[in-house]
């Protein structure tokens, strides 16, 4: 019964309805909020935060494609964006489970099994934390120390974390995972649930390349509402690699909401005053939900004529040739 209703297009078409709704109710209170602020930047700086961000998560989905790929599971570059993006919608709604179920759900039309989405999608999210407070960990200390004392403890466990990406550890850690769910029917079909080493480099690699432009829109930002050009780099980056960190380990607060800004408003007092940084959280979550419903509205169009295959869920090979 659960299957025939997740596979009926009108219950999936109301479930999106419901999502876009959420997403676009997201997007006026953040407008509300920012609409002051907006109005006193120069023009260019709100579309340019917005491309940074877009940038930063398209660089992110060819991290999870990277590690889908790895398992067997290769999607082609318009189909992993529409999966990734509309998928993520599913964060505006409370608790950042629904993101991840409904990226699992779309997977599986594309013949990706519901235990290789749901094993990549895991693993992306551990690869973005332990990346993303590394960088905090490396930009904080020298440039917000104030922030560095706060949350010393979530910067002490990137070295930790990084470590646990080691291909052996990861193979380990996502057979232990499954073990309880081998006796289900699909888990078996799925076979042997790992990851290739250059998979999960290919990840690494992504997800530093996106902290480039995402830590760019902050600096944009922050330098907009008066900080120094030189001094706000560093606090700019790792203040939203932590924020964002730490916005997602708060599972109850959607897309993070409260915990990025009281991260942002501390990390960038050495270079802004607490009103200014506190617009600058404020303009931050603006542009990402912009970048979001963007992306996932530019995934549907480019993806729009792609038809999933209609033969039923089936493993792929470890070592599948990619598709472009």
């Amino acid at each position: 019964m659960l299957s025939r209703l997740r596979g009926d297009r009108w219950v999936r078409l109301a479930l999106f309805l419901v999502v876009c709704v959420c997403a676009g109710l997201a997007l006026r209170a953040n407008w509300e909020r920012a609409g002051e602020a907006v109005a006193s930047l120069p023009l260019w700086v709100l579309p340019a935060a917005v491309l940074a961000g877009m940038t930063g998560l398209a660089a992110q989905m060819l991290a999870w494609r990277a590690l889908l790929a790895g398992m067997g599971s290769p999607l082609p570059y318009r189909v992993a964006a529409r999966v990734m993006f509309v998928g993520q919608l599913g964060k505006y709604l409370p608790g950042s489970v629904w993101a991840f179920v409904a990226q699992v759900e779309l997977a599986r039309d594309w013949r990706v099994p519901r235990s290789r989405g749901a094993a990549a999608t895991l693993l992306a999210v551990a690869v973005t934390v332990a990346v993303s407070l590394a960088v905090a960990a490396a930009a904080l200390p020298l440039s917000s120390a104030d922030a560095a004392r706060r949350w010393w403890w979530a910067l002490a466990l990137a070295p930790l974390l990084l470590a646990a990406l080691h291909p052996r550890v990861v193979g380990w850690g996502i057979r232990l995972a499954a073990r309880p769910f081998a006796r289900f029917r699909e888990v078996a079909e799925a076979g042997p649930l790992d990851v290739r080493g250059r998979a999960v480099a290919a990840a690494v690699g992504w997800t530093l390349v996106a902290w480039v432009p995402l830590g760019l829109h902050v600096w944009v930002l922050t330098w907009a509402v008066g900080g120094d050009a030189l001094r706000s780099v560093g606090p700019a980056v790792g203040a939203y690699a932590l924020a964002w960190t730490l916005g997602l380990l708060v599972v109850f607060a959607p897309a993070g909401l409260g915990v990025r800004e009281a991260v942002l408003v501390v990390a960038l007092s050495p270079v802004v005053d607490a009103g200014a940084a506190l617009v600058v959280a404020v303009l931050s979550r603006l542009v990402m939900t912009v970048a979001d419903v963007g992306w996932a509205g530019l995934a549907v169009l480019l993806a729009g004529r792609a038809s999933p295959p209609s033969e039923t869920v089936s493993a792929a090979a470890p070592g599948t040739p990619d598709r472009p």
